[in-house]
């Protein structure tokens, strides 16, 4: 018999803020009971922390730049980006292996409506699409979702056509039913399903989180990271905080819905269950709030997995990179992986086995507004060299950042992510640096801006194509 598959995954949730890990006020008895009993990788981040970009890499095993996701699906800029149907991903993997697929929430990867036309007859608006069925849909049968809105208490959806659906209610609530729904109608069939649920809470606007969930963080007293400056450390900021641990609250309790479901039917030993977040949120840290920053509170990720009597509960230090997802979910369900993968299977480690694994992974991001691409197209300069690139290993962060616009200067900076946690001392590079240990970040991260094409320029190189 074939494993069914439940891939859960917010939108801007953080390592720290789950109650087992011991780092935020957060409220997750759900996801702490399931941490008991499940294979926690303590090391996964995302390769460019940002919705559009980390999504893509899931779906296709890909570096966002490969796949020409180097910012969110938006209006406003010349190229209209989205996922191209052309590409291999995990849904058309799976459907292609037996598997009965569906897709709830948040999608993100598909261009904005408004791109094309200013009155979309769907009724998509600003950076939202509706993606009718076909091959844009990336091989998932059952669809409910919608592009990019973060109305939550007032959400819309898609299906079959271009009507949106308002049920009315929180969208994690919603998107939970709905989830129920399909797994009870596959719950008997003879093919394993494999489920995709993407909940956009705690992903802001902070305030638009269900009553009943913020009256438990109302009165929390705010006990601040050392690395949120004390001008960020106001009233308002106590109200964002609480409301963003209110709706990670709520989302262990949708979750919790799920997992009761999968326990009262008997399906936990025949059902592979994984929790993640496409990155993480700032909320005050080094006075910024957010994502898109090579911070842990913006990269470190959530990621456990949960097969009874098959994944042996535990903790795995293994770097789990964002296209490392998709490979290692198919080795999982004893499905191929495609040639177009560029991650790593951790599947050894998933099983409790020894895994060497990579000592290193890609950190990356790229100007993506508007203004800044138009500002660099002026003066004849590609935006896409700019941005700033990294290697994350368990110990260090190192990155070269040439900033999002023209005229800001390029820094180079290494953290020692084991003596200084919150990454408030950062040593500053010379260019002239002869530390064997820098010259091995340099070299690793040319490495890897090789095999991606990727034009990041270095500044005695500056003015090259």
């Amino acid at each position: 018999m074939k494993t069914n598959l439940i891939y859960i995954f917010a939108d801007q949730w953080r390592y720290q803020a789950m109650g087992f890990v011991h780092k935020d006020p957060a409220l997750t008895p759900n996801i702490d009971g399931f941490a008991e009993e499940s294979r926690c990788f303590e090391h996964a981040y995302s390769t460019f922390p940002l919705c559009t970009p980390h999504r893509g890499s899931l779906m296709t095993g890909k570096y966002p730049f490969s796949i020409g996701l180097w910012t969110n699906c938006k209006t406003g800029l010349e190229e209209r980006l989205m996922l191209k149907p052309q590409e291999t991903c995990i849904g058309n993997v799976l459907q292609e292996g037996g598997y009965e697929t569906g897709y709830i929430g948040k999608w993100h990867l598909d261009a904005s409506e408004q791109n094309f036309t200013s009155h979309p007859l769907s009724g998509a608006a600003g950076w939202d699409a509706y993606t009718p069925p076909g091959e844009r849909r990336q091989g998932f049968d059952y669809w409910l979702s919608y592009g990019a809105c973060d109305d939550h208490l007032n959400p819309h959806y898609w299906a079959d056509s271009p009507k949106p659906v308002f049920p009315g209610k929180w969208s994690a609530e919603y998107e939970t039913d709905k989830a129920l729904e399909y797994l009870e109608a596959h719950r008997r069939d003879p093919a394993p399903f494999a489920l995709f649920v993407s909940y956009n809470p705690p992903h802001l606007p902070y305030e638009l989180v269900p009553e009943q969930y913020y009256q438990r963080f109302r009165d929390l007293e705010i006990s601040w990271r050392p690395n949120v400056p004390q001008e960020k450390r106001t009233p308002e900021m106590e109200t964002i905080a609480r409301q963003y641990f209110a709706a990670v609250y709520g989302i262990d309790q949708q979750f919790g819905r799920i997992l009761s479901y999968l326990r009262e039917k008997g399906m936990e030993e025949d059902t592979l269950v994984v929790l993640s977040a496409d990155h993480g949120e700032m909320l005050g840290s080094h006075g910024r709030m957010s994502k898109n920053v090579w911070y842990e509170e913006s990269i470190h990720i959530p990621l456990l997995m949960r097969q009874k009597n098959r994944i042996p509960p535990g903790k795995s230090q293994v770097l789990f990179a964002s296209p490392d997802h998709m490979p290692t979910l198919l080795e999982l369900l004893d499905l191929p992986v495609p040639d177009t993968c560029q991650g790593i299977s951790h599947k050894a480690a998933a099983l409790g086995g020894e895994e060497q694994g990579p000592k290193q992974m890609f950190l990356c991001s790229y100007p993506g507004m508007p203004e800044s691409v138009s500002a660099f197209s002026r003066l004849g300069m590609t935006h896409k060299a700019h941005g700033w690139r990294g290697i994350k290993t368990r110990e260090y962060t190192y990155v070269i950042t040439n900033g999002y616009m023209p005229e800001e200067k390029q820094a180079e900076y290494l953290y020692d992510d084991q003596k200084d946690p919150w990454q408030l001392h950062p040593k500053v590079i010379e260019r002239d640096c002869r530390d064997p240990r820098i010259l091995e970040f340099r070299k690793q991260l040319k490495e890897y801006l090789t095999m991606l094409g990727d034009p990041f320029w270095w500044e005695k190189e500056r003015g090259k194509p």
